[in-house]
């Protein structure tokens, strides 16, 4: 295999591929990139098994051919070349070594052959759709704040994505929810969409997802089955198993009869509570909110480090009320505001409340009360 390509083009390419591959594996082979040069594109494969991700380039091939080389350490290489260098990669089969060159540098990797490299089986998907970047992108950094890190619990460890009923008819509906708080946000349900079965993207490849999405007119074609999952563009491909898990009925936990309303502006409140917060307990982060006609007071007391407190005008008319939450929760929820107005309802200050942005009822939160 020789070929020349590019120093942008490898190193994107090469930086998607190393970011799949685990650092600490006891298979060799896992470490490694595929490089497959045919034609005019290189093309740059890497797995954990769980995850498999394609990325394809235009390079200028003199010998087609396959080999595999330690991906962190080419990324590396690749990253410290100066800008706008071709990089020619030639294999010497007999020498087992990958030559990397660019200007008067060269680098000399061990590679490993390609017969030993996993590549995910392919199969058949029950559905097949295409959605834009940008739709994909909001359901999924809306959602993802909200996943659980909690391994016993694995089948809340990534997004729920399936189609649903909204307001105004079917939807496309991400989901999730660690117990204590919970994201659900909407968008219209893609052509080809209807019988797709509900599958939970794990987190990992929730973080992967997202270098494909940033082109605003960029189509994804998607692609579902029970077990996987795989998200495309022209020239990246990226495939995951999905978990194998039941996710919860949270259509229950979703408050349906609170009815304070409190209306404030999200980086106002973002930036109180943030403030606050300061002197809240490493552990509980508790932020008590008095919610008075058009007032709110946030405080805090921590008998180890002091007090704070700071008041907010904000629009409200109902009866006063009292309730505790963790400050981290209400501001990572705030964050998700892309409107100004934040739309918090409650009922009692035992009861879950939920936040909406606005009158946009597509993307809906929901924060469990504390004690404080």
């Amino acid at each position: 295999m020789k070929l020349s390509i590019e120093r942008a083009d490898l190193l994107k390419a090469v930086g998607q591929a190393q970011s799949v591959v685990e650092r600490r594996n006891t298979i060799p082979i896992l470490g490694n990139v595929l490089i497959e040069a045919e034609g005019n594109t290189a093309s740059f494969r890497a797995t954990d098994l769980d995850i498999e991700v394609v990325d394809r380039a235009p390079a200028m091939v003199e010998r087609a051919g396959a080999t595999t080389v330690p991906a962190v350490t080419l990324h590396e290489i690749v990253r410290k070349l100066p800008d706008g260098a071709m990089v020619q990669l030639s294999e010497d089969g007999v020498k087992g070594r990958l030559e990397v060159r660019a200007g008067k540098s060269t680098f000399s990797l061990a590679t490993l052959p390609r017969d030993g490299f996993p590549v995910m089986a392919s199969s058949e998907y029950a559905s097949n759709f295409s959605a834009p970047a940008p739709m994909l992108r909001r359901l999924f950094d809306k959602a993802k704040f909200a996943i659980s890190t909690e391994e016993t619990r694995y089948y809340l460890n990534g997004v729920f994505m399936h189609v649903a009923e909204g307001e105004d008819g079917a939807v496309l509906r991400c989901v999730a929810t660690d117990g204590h708080r919970l994201a659900r946000i909407e968008a219209p349900l893609p052509d080809g969409a209807e019988g797709m079965p509900g599958v939970i993207v794990p987190r990992k490849t929730v973080g992967e997802l997202r270098k494909l999405l940033d082109d605003d007119d960029m189509q994804i074609a998607v692609s579902v089955s029970d077990t996987k999952v795989r998200f495309a563009t022209p020239n990246i491909t990226l495939t995951s198993k999905v978990i194998d898990g039941t996710f919860p009925d949270y259509t229950r936990v979703i408050p349906v009869g609170n009815r304070r309303k409190l209306e404030v502006d999200a980086s106002d409140f973002a930036r109180a509570v943030d403030r606050v917060a300061t002197v809240s307990s490493e552990r509980s982060k508790a932020v008590k909110l008095t919610l008075e006609e058009d007032r709110l007071i946030l405080a805090v007391n921590n008998p180890d480090s002091g007090a704070a407190e700071e008041e907010l005008g904000v629009a409200y008319a109902d009866e006063r009320l009292e309730i505790g939450f963790n400050a981290k929760y209400l501001l990572e929820i705030a964050s998700q505001v892309d409107r100004e107005n934040a739309v918090f309802l409650f009922n009692s200050s035992g009861d879950p409340a939920l936040m909406r942005e606005g009158g946009d009822t597509s993307a809906i939160y929901v924060v469990m009360p504390m004690r404080v």
